[in-house]
C-alpha cells in the first residue's frame, strides 16, 4: 500500500492525466485535478468523492492557476506532488507555422508549467517537501522529423526541470521530468494534435512522418493505467531520478541518442578542445 499524499494534477480530464486521477482516486489518495472545465472533468473521472477536487483553469492565466492552488491547500492543507501534464501536439515545420500557433504552443507547453511550479513553491519550500513531475515527451530528448515546434516545447521542459531539480534540492523537494513515447490515448486526435492549416507540398519527408504518427493512433505500445501505476510508484521514492523515460519506444531512442552523442563528441573531440588557451 503506497503513503497517502495529496496530489495537483493538471490536463486531468482526458489522457495520462484522467488515467493517473482515476487510479489515485481507487488507492485512496486526495487530490485537485485542473481542465477547461470542471463539469467535463468530473464526468470523465465519474466520482463526486470529498477527496476529488476538480478545478476549471484557466492555464495561461497567473491570476486563475494560483486561486486553484489556493483552493487546494485550504482544502487538504498541503500538496505532496505536482504533475504538470497540461500540453498538446503540434505538428509541422517552422516555414508552415504561423508565429501565433507557435506562442500558444509554447503557452500551453511550456509558460503554463512554469506558472504552476511558481504559485505552488512557496507552499513546498514551507512543508521542506514535495515532488513536481513535469511530463514532458521524448521529442524532447530524440526528436522526429516533422515535430521542430513541439520538440522545442519539450525540450524547454525537460532544461527547466533539470535545473529545478538543483535549485529546490535544500528545500527536500525533488523534481522528476517524464518523456514517455507513444501511448494508447488520444493524443493523435484533432483533440490534443495540431497540424499546418496551409502544408506546403515539398516537404515530403515531413508529410510521411506525420502520416506514420496518425495511423499509429489506436496502437501505440504504452499503457496509460500501468504509465499511472509508475506514477504513484515515482512519486513513493525517497531519492527518485531527475529524468524518467517511460515506454519501449522512449527507452530506445534515448539510448540511440545517447550513443549518437557519444559518437558525435569523440568524432569532433579535437575542434572542441581546439579554442582553448
Amino acid at each position: 500500500m503506497s503513503t497517502k499524499k495529496v496530489w495537483f494534477i493538471t490536463g486531468a480530464s482526458k489522457g495520462l492525466g484522467l488515467s493517473l486521477v482515476k487510479k489515485l482516486l481507487q488507492e485512496g489518495h486526495q487530490l485537485a485535478a485542473t481542465s477547461r472545465t470542471a463539469e467535463a472533468l468530473t464526468a470523465a473521472v465519474g466520482t463526486t468523492s470529498s477527496d476529488f477536487l476538480p478545478l476549471q483553469v484557466d492555464l495561461l492565466s497567473e491570476s486563475s492557476i494560483a486561486t486553484a492552488v489556493q483552493e487546494t491547500i485550504a482544502t487538504f492543507g498541503r500538496v505532496d506532488v505536482v504533475v504538470n501534464n497540461a500540453g498538446y501536439g503540434i505538428g509541422g515545420t517552422l516555414e508552415e507555422l504561423e508565429n501565433s500557433e507557435i506562442m500558444q504552443s509554447f503557452e500551453v507547453n511550456v509558460f503554463a508549467t512554469m506558472n504552476v511550479i511558481r504559485a505552488i513553491v512557496p507552499q513546498l519550500r514551507s512543508q521542506r517537501s514535495g515532488h513536481i513531475i513535469n511530463i514532458a515527451s521524448i521529442a524532447g530528448f530524440a526528436a522526429a522529423t516533422g515535430w521542430a515546434v513541439y520538440a522545442a516545447t519539450k525540450f524547454a521542459v525537460v532544461g527547466l526541470s533539470e535545473v529545478l531539480a538543483e535549485d529546490l534540492a535544500e528545500f527536500g523537494i525533488h523534481v522528476t521530468v517524464v518523456e514517455p513515447g507513444a501511448f494508447r490515448t488520444n493524443f493523435l486526435t484533432p483533440d490534443s494534435l495540431s497540424l499546418p492549416a496551409n502544408p506546403i507540398a515539398d516537404y515530403t519527408t515531413v508529410r510521411a512522418s506525420h502520416a506514420r504518427y496518425l495511423t499509429m493512433d489506436g496502437t501505440q505500445a504504452g499503457d496509460p493505467d500501468k504509465a499511472a501505476t509508475a506514477f504513484i510508484e515515482l512519486a513513493n521514492l525517497e531519492q527518485p531520478p531527475v529524468r524518467l523515460f517511460l515506454g519501449s519506444d522512449a527507452y530506445k531512442r534515448a539510448t540511440q541518442k545517447v550513443v549518437l552523442i557519444q559518437q558525435g563528441l569523440e568524432e569532433w573531440k579535437t575542434t572542441s578542445e581546439s579554442t582553448d588557451f
